[in-house]
């Protein structure tokens, strides 16, 4: 466990290219109230919405996420939601993209409403059609072009027409003349079209429908898989079996089982991308095959324990791996992208989302009567933490006291506390509006007209709380003190 857990951060070296159908995914989350007049449905009244790269995309979010370099190459319809996803990829970490734009199609977007804890119905808005020969000579070429840095290939297939008509197979001879593994999320039941792939990774319902032959138990499953390995000169097949775990299988003779490592399961969605995409990062850094599915089944049970299409970050992975429960009772202090997964989580279980903010410096009772007030009018509170160098342009060159790291450790150790992010500028607006608090607080020596962050919070229809502040508490008084002694 200590030799993977140090092998982690070796895959800040890899570079893998993915390719395949990427989408949006839209996530709205609201109120329910009443049930329509107009027909017995729920009226769902919208609070929040956030945007993420989904199918594809979310295997080069995760690729990305572990710390690797991910080169992506996608498709996109010449529409609003294609010109979104292409900022989205824009804004991932060590990211070289070449997305094609196609006029005939529709951007894919997926569209879940979610409320009291539970998605009320998902809204799919897409073209289903293969790529014009324009088109797919683009793929290839930057495919050609990518091969000659990376040291894997995924192909991502969802069926909306990237990897169709021989493209995947295309590619998979590229690879091969590059001497470059390639890894399959496959799609449907003509597996011809990922001959000669290196590794396909079917799920228990995809092996059975791409062989005909059941896969009720062990037995059945790597019969299935071998069947597939000599029907199309794939070299391994990877099951992944929910919660029995995965299976690797190299041939008759050769099989390993891993045992699912999942501690909670809230939402599968996704761990298909999280398996692969860790995968190639692992096998692009160096580690064997037995080795690197030990690193995607960790992190597909960090994943299915968070919400939607979402991440397993190399952190997370480092935290599971030394038996940190690091989405519970583990660290609460989280940068914002590993902060997201979590509130998407709160916001799924129906929880009022609070955020306090400011530099708590030398932590005093002012302090906590701030942070219990905020944590009365909500289910899980943020503390937005200015870091220290934003400390030092507003309070001077002598502050911070404490640096952020121990002044972010103390308000963790609080139990009104659940999560600590830190901020590095001046004002905690660019916070407010990735998170989108349901309730922002701040202390009563502040009004809301003179709150430059009220405009954001009312436009979004949150929600802003002025604390009563404990007289005869500050930082300032307390370092006054001090210096007299």
């Amino acid at each position: 466990m200590s030799e993977l857990a140090a092998n982690v951060r070796a895959l800040e070296s890899a570079e893998v290219l993915v390719i395949g159908d990427v989408m949006l995914d839209r996530f709205v989350y609201g109120s329910v109230e009443r049930i329509s007049p107009e027909a017995p449905i729920p009226v769902v009244r919208i609070k929040t919405e956030s945007a993420m790269l989904g199918g594809a995309g979310n295997v080069a979010r995760n690729v990305a996420g572990l710390g690797a370099t991910v080169h992506f190459i996608a498709a996109v319809g010449t529409d609003p939601a294609g010109n979104e996803v292409q900022h989205l990829v824009s804004d991932l970490p060590r990211a070289e993209s070449s997305i094609v734009a196609d006029a005939r199609r529709k951007t894919s977007i997926k569209t879940r409403y979610i409320a009291a804890g539970q998605q009320m119905l998902r809204a799919d808005d897409e073209t289903i059609l293969p790529l014009g020969s324009h088109q797919v000579n683009d793929v290839l070429d930057a495919a050609r072009h990518a091969l000659r840095s990376v040291r894997v290939m995924i192909l991502a297939d969802y069926a909306k027409g990237v990897l169709g008509q021989g493209t995947a197979l295309k590619l998979i001879e590229l690879a091969g003349a590059a001497d470059v593994p390639v890894i399959v999320d496959p799609q449907g039941a003509d597996y011809e079209l990922y001959r000669g792939a290196t590794l396909v990774t079917p799920n228990r319902a995809e092996l059975a429908l791409a062989t005909g032959l059941p896969v009720g138990n062990d037995a059945e499953i790597v019969a299935a898989a071998v069947s597939l390995i000599e029907r199309y000169g794939i070299t391994a097949v990877l099951a992944t079996r929910s919660g029995d775990g995965m299976t690797l299988i190299a041939g008759r003779d050769d099989v390993q089982h891993f045992p699912a490592e999942a501690r909670e399961v809230f939402d599968v969605s996704g761990a298909g991308d999280t398996v692969v995409a860790a995968l190639g990062s692992a096998l692009a850094a160096g580690l064997p095959m037995g080795q690197a599915v030990h690193l995607a089944n960790v992190a597909a049970g960090i994943v299915v324990g968070k919400v939607g299409t979402a991440v397993a970050y190399a952190a997370d992975i480092d935290d599971a791996l030394r038996h940190s429960d690091a989405g519970a009772s583990g660290t609460k202090v989280k940068d914002l992208a590993r902060a997201q997964d979590l509130i998407r989580l709160w916001r799924r279980q129906g929880h009022v989302i609070g955020l306090a903010t400011g530099c708590f410096d030398l932590l005093h009772p002012g302090h906590l009567a701030v942070i219990q007030q905020a944590k009365a009018n909500c289910d899980r509170l943020i503390v937005g933490l200015n870091s220290d160098a934003s400390t030092r342009r507003l309070k001077g060159p002598t502050r911070p006291v404490q640096s952020e790291a121990v002044r972010a450790q103390m308000l963790a150790a609080l139990e009104a506390v659940d999560l600590a992010i830190i901020f590095d500028e001046d004002t905690p607006a660019q916070l407010i509006e990735a998170i989108k608090p349901d309730v922002f607080v701040k202390g009563a020596d502040y009004t809301v007209d003179q709150l430059p962050e009220a405009k954001i919070v009312h436009g979004y229809g949150g929600r802003i709380v002025l604390a009563e502040l404990a007289p005869g508490h500050s930082t300032t008084s307390t370092i006054a003190k001090m210096n007299a002694k």
